[in-house]
């Protein structure tokens, strides 16, 4: 069953986030993982939204996704994302048809 990771950031520290997003994309392609979509300017439909970037990625399975989060090289490129914002993110499943 697909699996969709969907994170908010707020950067406060552009240069350390740029870190990160610098090393991402080698790290990603090591794993099943599909972007859909990353947003620095989203449009809101209802309440508040102050924050700086949104993501929504595709894993095969909830294991593939804790995988790539868990590996040591997305947590070692994790320490600029930690240091230049404050994200929240949530795994949610996908509908089997």
């Amino acid at each position: 069953m697909p699996v969709y990771i969907i994170a908010r950031f707020k950067i406060h520290d552009r240069s350390e986030y740029d870190q990160y997003s610098a090393g991402f994309s080698a790290v990603f392609q090591q794993f099943d993982g599909k972007m859909l979509s990353v947003d620095e300017a989203p449009m809101v439909l209802a309440g508040e939204w102050d924050d700086t970037r949104s993501v929504i990625i595709e894993f095969p399975s909830q294991e593939s996704a804790l995988t790539w989060m868990n590996s040591d090289e997305y947590q070692a490129i994790a320490t600029h994302r930690n240091a230049g914002s404050t994200v929240n993110s949530i795994l949610v499943k996908g509908l089997v048809a």
